[in-house]
């Protein structure tokens, strides 16, 4: 399956390697993103230029929440699919600026589900979080678990985003896949992210924060599984009959939520020792309380996507980090 593809957030760290794959595999892929300054632009741009020098690759630069810009692209590429990555991340910023998320996370992707229905795609896929199962403490998380409880704004907005685009689903027959991301991490990564703050440091011999006192789980999902895990759902839009009793597909909507992650949480402790392994040196850890908004632990029950696209790769930490140092050193020393 190839065809059209509008990625949002295509310079971001999931959109960049989910659009070389779609070019590698014949896709015609235009992203769309605002090069905003949360974090480097440098390294935004790194990635932009690499995708720029493929064929089958157009870019527009511009602002999620600007009135009609995705409407107006949308009705001048007519894609086949669209796949919104684009967002305001961050537990923790969530805390520091709100507003940010609410233009990003909520009217951006209404936008986003205005073009849609104003042009409709062959199927619509978005980017939520594992942190939308928020304070549930039965593990591992599925899809058809209640998310309820959010534990920062960050995952307020992403649960808002799933309830939105059910409504537009029902209302207009979108067909939609949401998928919830388990702490995606690989070469490239945002700087904002504990293994590239933690490589930073370890390097430079400076110490880590490491909160709960390093009691913390998580399900660490490398981002090329990932990316196979998008790739392989986009031909498998929501339809009307359930794969199983684990399926969350909606009674009343071609909509549907689906993990994707490892399927195996992972000790923090293992993840710097992984680092530590790749890197040659000893972290130096400042134990700290967990922060407001985190959760101890993430894992994700993998038995719908299973069911959807068959197994997935599942990349051994170690083997992960080894290729995110690699690719840092790159990165640090040009």
């Amino acid at each position: 399956m190839a065809g059209k593809v509008l990625i949002t957030g295509a310079a971001g760290f999931i959109g960049f390697h989910l659009a070389r794959r779609l070019l590698a595999d014949g896709w015609q892929v235009t992203g769309f993103d605002g090069l905003t300054t949360y974090y480097d632009p440098a390294l935004k741009q790194a990635r932009l230029e690499i995708l720029q020098a493929q064929p089958g690759f157009g870019f527009e630069k511009g602002m999620l929440e600007d009135p009609g810009r995705l409407t107006g692209l949308t009705a001048e590429l007519r894609p086949d699919v669209i796949i919104h990555l684009a967002a305001q991340a961050g537990v923790r910023y969530s805390i520091e600026a709100p507003r940010s998320y609410v233009q990003s996370n909520l009217i951006g992707t209404h936008e986003v589900l205005e073009a849609a229905r104003a042009h409709p795609p062959r199927h619509l896929l978005l980017a939520s979080t594992s942190s939308a199962y928020g304070a549930n403490t039965k593990m591992p998380y599925a899809e058809t678990d209640r998310a309820t409880h959010p534990m920062s704004f960050y995952a307020a907005t992403k649960i808002a985003n799933e309830a939105m685009a059910h409504s537009y689903a029902h209302l207009f027959g979108l067909p939609v896949t949401m998928f919830r991301f388990f702490t995606v991490y690989g070469p490239w990564g945002r700087p904002d992210m504990a293994l590239f703050k933690f490589n930073k440091a370890i390097l430079n011999g400076e110490p880590i924060d490491v909160y709960n006192h390093g009691d913390m789980r998580r399900d660490f999902t490398y981002v090329d599984d990932l990316v196979e895990g998008i790739t392989r759902l986009i031909a498998t839009p929501p339809g009307e009959t359930p794969v199983g009793q684990m399926d969350s597909l909606s009674p009343v909507a071609p909509f549907r939520v689906v993990n994707i992650g490892n399927g195996a949480p992972e000790q923090l402790t293992d993840f710097i020792r992984a680092i530590e392994a790749a890197t040659g040196r000893t972290a130096q850890q400042n134990l700290l309380p967990m922060q407001p908004g985190d959760v101890p632990a993430t894992w994700a029950d993998a038995s719908l996507i299973e069911a959807l696209v068959g197994p997935l790769p599942r990349t051994d930490i170690r083997d992960g980090v080894a290729r995110f140092v690699d690719w840092y050193r790159g990165w640090n020393a040009r």
